[in-house]
C-alpha cells in the first residue's frame, strides 16, 4: 500500500506485461497509474493524484476526499437497542462504543 496526501493505492503486478498496475481505493472515482520499476511506480501514484486534483481545481469541482469521518450504519432496532444499553452502561456515547469496537476489531486483526 502506498500513500500520497490521504489517498491510498495498492498496487499489482502483471507478470506478463511486466509492468505494475495501481489504483487508488478510497475514492469512487478512478484513479490509476502504472510503472515498470518501484521508482516508476511510486512517481505514478504521485503524478495521478497531482493530476486528478489540478483537473478537479481547473474545472471548478471538489475533489473527493479520501474519507469524512462519517458513514451512516443500519442496525436491526434489537441491535439497537443493545448497543444503546451497552454504550450506557459504559458512559459512552453510542457513536464512541462504535468506534471503541471497531477499532478493537481492527487491532485484533493487526496481530
Amino acid at each position: 500500500m502506498m500513500e500520497y496526501k490521504g489517498y491510498i493505492g495498492v498496487v499489482d503486478y502483471d507478470d506478463k506485461a511486466k509492468v505494475f498496475h495501481g489504483e487508488i481505493i478510497n475514492t469512487r472515482d478512478v484513479i490509476t497509474f502504472q510503472g515498470k520499476s518501484v521508482d516508476e511506480i511510486e512517481a505514478a501514484f504521485h503524478e495521478s493524484i497531482d493530476d486528478y486534483l489540478a483537473w478537479c481545481e481547473q474545472d471548478g469541482i471538489n475533489p473527493e476526499k479520501p474519507y469524512s469521518g462519517k458513514f451512516n450504519l443500519r442496525l436491526s432496532p434489537e441491535l439497537h437497542r443493545e448497543v444503546a444499553t451497552a454504550a450506557k452502561k459504559l458512559k459512552l456515547s453510542i457513536n464512541s462504543f462504535v468506534e471503541k469496537a471497531l477499532i478493537d476489531e481492527i487491532n485484533l486483526h493487526r496481530a
